[in-house]
Formats: C-alpha cells, sequence, structure tokens
C-alpha cells in the first residue's frame, strides 16, 4: 500500500475545548518558555538537549517547519478555546510501517490533569485513521511517563514490547503501543 507524500496541508482540527492549529514561527516565544521546563522533557528522548538551550525552540521550529514544508509530518499547536497562545504541541509522521513512533505530544504542565491532552489526542488519531486511511500507529512512551501511557490504553492501544531506551532523565524503558484503525473505529462507535 502508498501513502501520500508529501502529506496534505495541515488543517485545523477542533474539540470541546481545544483548537489544534498548524504550528507557526510565531509559537517559538512560548515553546521556548513551557518546554523548558523538566516536567515537560524529562520523559522525552535523550536527544533533547538539557538543560534546554536559549536557542532550542528557535533551532527545533526550523526543524519542523523544514519537515513540515517537505510534508514529511503534521506538527499542531494545541491552543484552549479563547485564546490563540500555544500550550502545548502534538504531531503525526507520515506514515511508515517501518516507523515506531508515529505521534508525539507534549504539554504545559499547568494544564496537566485536565484530560486535554486525551482530547488533542483523539483528534489527531481521528484525523489519520479517517481522513487519511492509516492502517495503524505505532506510539511510544517511557514507562515512568504513565500518564501518557493511559491516553494510549483509553484510546484502545494494545502494549507491542518494552525496550531500553535513553531519556532526558536517564536510561528508562519505552512501551511501544500499537493502535490498528479498526479497533480505533469499532472503539468510536461503540
Amino acid at each position: 500500500m502508498t501513502y501520500k507524500i508529501p502529506l496534505p496541508p495541515t488543517p485545523v482540527l477542533e474539540t470541546e475545548r481545544l483548537i489544534l492549529r498548524p504550528l507557526e514561527a510565531r509559537d517559538t516565544p512560548a515553546i521556548q518558555r513551557i518546554f523548558s521546563q523538566w516536567e515537560v522533557v524529562k520523559h522525552l528522548h535523550a536527544s533533547v538537549p538539557w538543560p534546554y538551550p536559549d536557542d532550542g525552540a528557535a533551532t527545533n521550529m526550523a526543524q519542523c517547519l523544514d519537515d513540515r514544508a517537505k510534508g514529511l509530518k503534521f506538527y499542531w499547536a494545541i491552543t484552549v478555546r479563547g485564546s490563540d497562545e500555544l500550550r502545548g504541541r502534538i504531531d503525526l509522521a507520515a506514515f511508515d510501517p517501518e516507523r515506531r513512533d508515529g505521534r508525539g505530544f507534549w504539554l504545559d504542565p499547568l494544564l496537566h490533569g485536565q484530560g486535554l491532552m486525551t482530547e488533542a489526542a483523539d483528534a489527531v488519531t481521528d484525523y489519520a485513521f479517517r481522513t487519511l486511511a492509516y492502517p495503524w500507529l505505532y506510539l511510544t512512551n517511557s514507562t515512568a511517563n504513565t500518564a501518557s501511557g493511559r491516553i494510549k490504553e483509553k484510546q484502545g492501544a494494545e502494549r507491542a514490547y518494552v525496550e531500553p531506551r535513553q531519556y532526558v532523565s536517564g536510561p528508562g524503558e519505552a512501551q511501544v503501543w500499537r493502535l490498528t484503525r479498526e479497533a480505533w473505529l469499532a472503539r468510536r462507535a461503540g
């Protein structure tokens, strides 16, 4: 099966409490302010520089915008209805049957525990399965990041395996989950 690359333009996705809009260069200051917190980065892959450098968001933004221009990945700014300010980010990679990390996200710690990331993840997952017709998504998280694991469980993903991985916080284990289109659509219908 062949999947479309480059990906189509990033759509705006709306939920009850959120608007997910395409990431833009103007989001760089908000990313620098939020992302430079330990609570945000500790469960991320060790390739994330720590302490987060003063130009970290600008460097990452340039890479994200380049990937988007090539049609390799979608990047959404997570905004709360009533404000256009970025409060987190969620991304979705072009489908690749070998990819083991198809969707990633982070959220301002001030908004943790309100179900907002589940809402954002559901919108992006629904787009991947209904609009793009991805057959499956592989999703990963640090085993120490139980909140991220709960989102995957709520979505109906099944844990495929656990593997060692280096994180900003040090060595750990990654849970790799598989969520199929069929399971997602059945869950949404039920």
